[in-house]
């Protein structure tokens, strides 16, 4: 259902946009629309992952980094059978993490310094295959797109400012003021609810393949209550100077209540939990599984939120 719903919303945000250009200089106007989106697609594309971890200072960590968190997402990327993205650290205090790249071959995974000193190895594992899924489902692609076009049709609502519309051959017509200022507001606010509408779908699908990742559904569970706490309460500099990237996050850096309306990028953390919780009492016949070689590659110390361990 995540799937089909992602691709009823693109076809959405692609028909919006083409109508847009159509209605600002009709089907040259729509022509011309789709030509400056696909350039600017394939331009972030190819650059967002390396726009985004510049944007937030992250560094990145080598093989053998003392945390072990490397080798944390090198052996969840196995279970998850896919290439091991690279791995970068955020000097933030805020908990927070999220993925970034056009391709699993060509993907990153960034954890911040505030969740090391938050969570457990189990819930840091939970997040870690939560963005992993991400990568192996394709969303950091998606969803670069859907930023991308939602900034184009921005840019053309604001066009119409100055163009008026299309217009027959005699200079009728057009969308005239009223249409015109409407468009300026309807068009982007049109384009940014469909682009919270991806996001919060595949935020859910994360969820539930990331769980199935780790193999614990609780342990992401846990770790999304922790992470929107500290969310809540703490500060992230980078993301409130770069709002545009508030949706990568696995849990919105920006403060305020989160909600699942249409205004929200992020489905409600309590219906996230519940989700997990659900997957959780489908496998309470199964035998509890041992911990994974993912886990258990990071140091026992790191197992207790209130220690900080290995993380500093």
């Amino acid at each position: 259902m995540g799937y089909l719903k992602t691709a009823l919303f693109m076809a959405a945000m692609t028909a919006l946009f083409m109508g847009l250009g159509y209605l600002l200089a009709g089907t040259g106007g729509m022509l011309i629309a789709l030509i400056i989106a696909a350039a600017m697609n394939i331009f972030t594309w190819w650059n967002s992952d390396k726009m985004v971890l510049r944007m937030h200072n992250a560094q990145l960590l080598t093989a053998g980094d003392r945390m072990g968190i490397q080798q944390m997402v090198a052996d969840l990327a196995r279970n998850a059978d896919m290439p091991v993205p690279a791995v970068y650290l955020i000097d933030t205090p805020q908990p927070n993490a999220f993925a970034t790249g056009r391709n699993p071959a060509n993907a990153a995974v960034a954890v911040t310094s505030g969740i090391l000193r938050v969570l457990s190895r189990e819930e840091l594992a939970g997040v870690i295959a939560h963005e992993l899924a991400h990568i192996k489902n394709h969303d950091t692609a998606i969803m670069t797109v859907t930023a991308t076009f939602a900034g184009a049709i921005s840019m053309l609502a604001n066009f119409a400012l100055f163009f008026g519309g299309n217009r027959d051959e005699e200079g009728n017509g057009g969308l005239g003021i009223v249409g015109t200022l409407a468009m300026m507001f309807l068009a982007p606010m049109a384009a940014a609810l469909v682009q919270m509408a991806i996001s919060r779908a595949r935020e859910y699908e994360a969820d539930r393949i990331g769980a199935e990742i780790c193999g614990h559904p609780l342990w992401l569970a846990s770790a999304l209550e922790n992470i929107q706490r500290g969310a809540a309460q703490i500060d992230n500099i980078a993301a409130e100077r770069n709002p545009a990237t508030a949706h990568m996050f696995i849990i919105n850096p920006l403060h305020g209540r989160r909600m699942d309306n249409l205004f929200a990028t992020h489905p409600a953390t309590e219906n996230r939990v519940a989700a997990l919780r659900k997957m959780t009492v489908k496998k309470a016949s199964m035998t509890h599984p041992e911990p994974t070689a993912a886990t258990s590659s990071i140091p026992k110390s790191g197992r207790s939120r209130r220690s900080k361990g290995p993380w500093t």
